[in-house]
């Protein structure tokens, strides 16, 4: 699939985005997500690696889009869970928080 990332033509292909990815770590996730194979990466992290361009040349959002059409699930900031696990107590805690007492 043909696409413009930064003002540059690139022809990607799911497979091809997959593939520079593997044995690639992913960096703590911040901002918008991608999901390639079980993990999750920083979209400017793939941006990168895809393209071999700077992450300041290219918005998060050209990335996202182009990944979506290549038919990657991509999520925005915000959209996983807390990196911090809950503990069980923290979590039978947390309905009681909201609850007034007085």
């Amino acid at each position: 699939m043909r696409c413009v990332i930064a003002r540059f033509p690139f022809d990607l292909f799911k497979t091809e985005v997959q593939d520079a990815m593997k044995g690639i770590t992913p960096e703590p996730l911040s901002g918008e997500t991608v999901l390639i194979g079980r993990r999750h990466y920083p979209v400017k992290q793939v941006g990168e690696v895809i393209t071999g361009q700077d992450r300041r040349d290219f918005t998060a959002g050209e990335v996202t889009r182009a990944l979506t059409r290549l038919g990657f699930e991509c999520r925005p900031a915000g959209a996983l869970v807390p990196l911090t696990p809950v503990t069980p107590l923290e979590a039978a805690s947390s309905p009681l928080e909201d609850q007034p007492w007085d």
